[in-house]
C-alpha cells in the first residue's frame, strides 16, 4: 500500500466511528496490509485485496478474551 491509500483508509475509520484518535500506520517490509491503532494501542491489521480487477480492503481484530471482562 501507498500512503495516499493509508490517509484514506485512516480517514475513513475515524469518519466511520467518530473518533479521530484511530492511526493506520504503513509496515516494514509488507506491502499488502496496515496496522490500525487506536490512541497508541494496536488493534489490528488492514489487508489490501485486488481479487477479479476489484480493489476491497479487509479489516482484521482479534479480541481476547481477558479483554471481555
Amino acid at each position: 500500500m501507498n500512503k495516499d491509500e493509508v490517509a484514506k483508509l485512516q480517514s475513513y475509520l475515524q469518519k466511520l466511528f467518530d473518533n479521530q484518535s484511530f492511526d493506520v500506520r504503513l509496515r516494514p517490509n509488507q506491502k499488502d496490509s496496515v496496522e490500525v491503532y487506536l490512541k497508541d494501542e494496536y488493534i489490528g491489521l488492514i489487508y489490501k485485496d485486488e481479487d477479479d480487477d476489484d480493489i476491497s480492503y479487509d479489516f482484521q481484530m482479534a479480541i481476547l478474551d481477558f479483554d471481555l471482562e
